[in-house]
């Protein structure tokens, strides 16, 4: 089927009470796992791409294979830019045909970040496509985007009112404790702020660095009003670790289809369990053959 917005996946989500899983992809083995998990547990699902993902596969790839995964499937497909940074990849994503970009203003003053974020939805919606915007600063590193832990500012829901009555996003990324790459203990999430933000806004919340958060914690936010969730890292890890595997039990082998295989298994089963965790699984089935 052909590729949805964010907007239309997420209000599905909101009024039945369950996260989307949006899950990032750099090659054509990750782009399969996750469709792939996505026709298994008849779940929507939001492929996105970082700019670093962009940088090293090309933007016409990305589309490409996206486009080409979501043709063969009647499962709702969303093709997001996350942590859009530069106004100008914004626009360039939105002209090779991704369905939804998020702008990250976060490190700008409030102002600046709403005016910012403003400018993107107005392209975008004119196009019919959608916005994620972001209030606070998630810590770690993704891609070069890298935030330090004393930088790093938890979402003011007052703020968060504001930002979105003033920019008309489509979701809203906030900050409450999550961090990107691997975490290095328990993630301490501040559910209490995520409550009161859910209770100032009427648009879908986005939970960023969810990798390495204990599923428990991951169900309570989803009962608190978040909507979208980011997984990369456990990706990553488990698709790398299954490639290494492979050649430990294999020193010899030269054939990339019996290592990369592997770890395309390997992604698709992670992938699959976070959708039971998000809820999304099963939402489809009566629509998908078979």
């Amino acid at each position: 089927m052909p590729l949805v917005t964010l907007a239309e996946v997420l209000q599905e989500a909101d009024a039945k009470g369950y996260a989307v899983g949006a899950f990032n992809c750099n090659n054509m083995e990750i782009v399969q796992a996750i469709i792939g998990a996505a026709e298994a547990e008849g779940a929507p699902v939001i492929i996105q791409a970082s700019q670093g993902a962009i940088k090293y596969a090309g933007l016409q790839y990305i589309t490409s294979l996206v486009r080409t995964a979501a043709a063969g499937t009647r499962v709702p497909v969303v093709l997001h830019l996350d942590h859009g940074t530069d106004f100008e990849q914004v626009l360039r994503c939105l002209r090779a045909g991704f369905t939804s970009v998020m702008i990250d203003g976060s490190k700008y003053p409030l102002e600046e970040n709403i005016a910012l974020t403003r400018q993107v939805v107005e392209i975008a919606h004119a196009i019919g496509a959608s916005v994620e915007g972001e209030l606070g600063r998630i810590g770690g590193t993704e891609d070069h985007v890298s935030v330090s832990e004393r930088e790093a500012t938890m979402t003011v829901p007052e703020e968060a009112a504001r930002f979105v009555a003033e920019t008309g996003v489509d979701a809203l990324a906030v900050a409450i404790g999550t961090a990107h790459g691997r975490y290095k203990g328990k993630p301490q999430l501040d559910f209490e702020r995520l409550a009161a933000i859910d209770g100032l806004i009427n648009t879908p919340i986005v939970l960023h660095g969810s990798s390495g958060v204990p599923d428990e914690d991951i169900r309570r936010a989803v009962a608190l009003g978040v909507r979208k969730i980011n997984i990369d890292t456990d990706i990553r890890i488990v698709f790398v670790e299954a490639m290494r595997r492979a050649l430990a039990d294999n020193p010899e082998e030269i054939d990339p289809r019996k290592v990369l295989g592997p770890a395309r298994d390997a992604a698709t089963s992670v992938i699959r369990h976070k959708m039971r965790v998000f809820g999304s699984a099963g939402r489809l089935h009566n629509s998908i053959p078979g």
